[in-house]
């Protein structure tokens, strides 16, 4: 059945500024690093995205080695947008990054000129685009110079392939640097990408400063620490579960009776406030307007029916940010 998008996809929808730019980024971005790979299931893939977009969802954030298998998370987009939103390629705004490992060799991952152009080129080709909006550097690299990484963000940008540059990892030291080069550059950075939840907090040492002084916007992933901050761990670890699986980065040693705890009491707040521990986690990561967006990962459309339920309630009265820092610092 032809796919055609909900009229009403941007009555409800929150979008904020990304930094000082022009543009508008969706208070809940779609991620695309687990379930849209080779092994999952196509067709679930596909309602997640549409479901998405058709709740205002525009931004669909992915890198060149989602999977598993590498690559087959940015085949299945490919898929989904030549079948079904092609004609909708204007609303969206479609990310990748270059960083990680992707290919055998000296030239597969970290931060060269030779890798990011050439991942770039590829990530391209699997989803069908002529450009993203947003490329990354995924992550610092130790070993090249970061005015190298920066120079082939800048050459991407400025060839047509990228609308945007951004960054993802860097602490707030290598942030001010790049963000200093690509400024000299004339093609400034857009947004940094950085891991924020309530039980991993390092951008609050600096980062957001950082981001803030300089007018970058930033985009948080892994907001609900891999599912730890939901009811699934509640009662153990459930079968199935990322926390079961032996590749996931969510190990079982990580689900400590201390964060169990917490996060039973955190649950009693989330149901004071009318959301679940879930949503609750998603409205506290956004609390701090240096955010502009948070991205959640998805099994089911439930899942993402759920996060664009925070939508009413993302402000917490003072009491409920004391009682949460209460928690969380125990």
């Amino acid at each position: 059945m032809k796919y055609t998008a909900n009229n009403k996809r941007y009555d409800k929808m929150k979008y904020n500024r990304c930094g000082n730019s022009g543009l508008l980024l969706p208070a809940i971005s779609l991620g695309l690093w687990h379930n849209f790979g080779g092994i999952d299931v196509y067709e679930n893939g596909r309602d997640m995205v549409l479901r998405a977009f058709d709740l205002g969802i525009t931004h669909f954030d992915l890198a060149n080695n989602y999977g598993p298998p590498y690559g087959s998370a940015e085949e299945t987009f490919g898929k989904i947008l030549k079948s079904d939103l092609q004609s909708y390629r204007d609303e969206l705004i479609i990310t990748s990054k270059a960083g990680y490992d992707m290919w055998p060799g000296p030239y597969g991952e970290w931060g060269s000129r030779k890798y990011l152009i050439a991942s770039c080129d590829q990530s391209l080709k699997r989803m069908g685009l002529e450009y993203v909006d947003i490329f990354y550097s995924h992550r610092p690299d130790p070993n090249t110079p970061v005015e190298e990484t920066m120079m082939a963000l800048d050459q991407i940008v400025k060839s047509g392939k990228a609308l945007y540059a951004g960054i993802s990892s860097y602490n707030p030291e290598q942030s001010q640097k790049a963000i200093d080069i690509l400024k000299e550059l004339g093609t400034p950075c857009l947004v940094h990408q950085p891991s924020y939840s309530m039980f991993n907090r390092w951008v609050e040492d600096g980062l957001l400063d950082v981001l803030g002084i300089n007018g970058v916007g930033s985009v948080v992933f892994s907001p609900l620490f891999q599912g730890l901050l939901t009811n699934k761990y509640l009662n153990g670890i459930p079968e199935g579960s990322r926390a079961s699986k032996a590749d996931s980065y969510l190990q079982s040693s990580d689900i400590t009776p201390e964060k169990i705890n917490k996060v039973k009491k955190l649950n009693k707040v989330a149901e004071t406030r009318g959301q679940t521990m879930a949503q609750m986690a998603l409205s506290w990561v956004l609390r701090d307007k240096r955010v502009t967006s948070v991205i959640i990962g998805a099994s089911k459309v439930s899942q993402v029916e759920d996060a664009v339920g925070i939508l009413g309630k993302l402000e917490f009265t003072p009491e409920e940010l004391t009682l949460i820092e209460e928690i969380l610092r125990d």
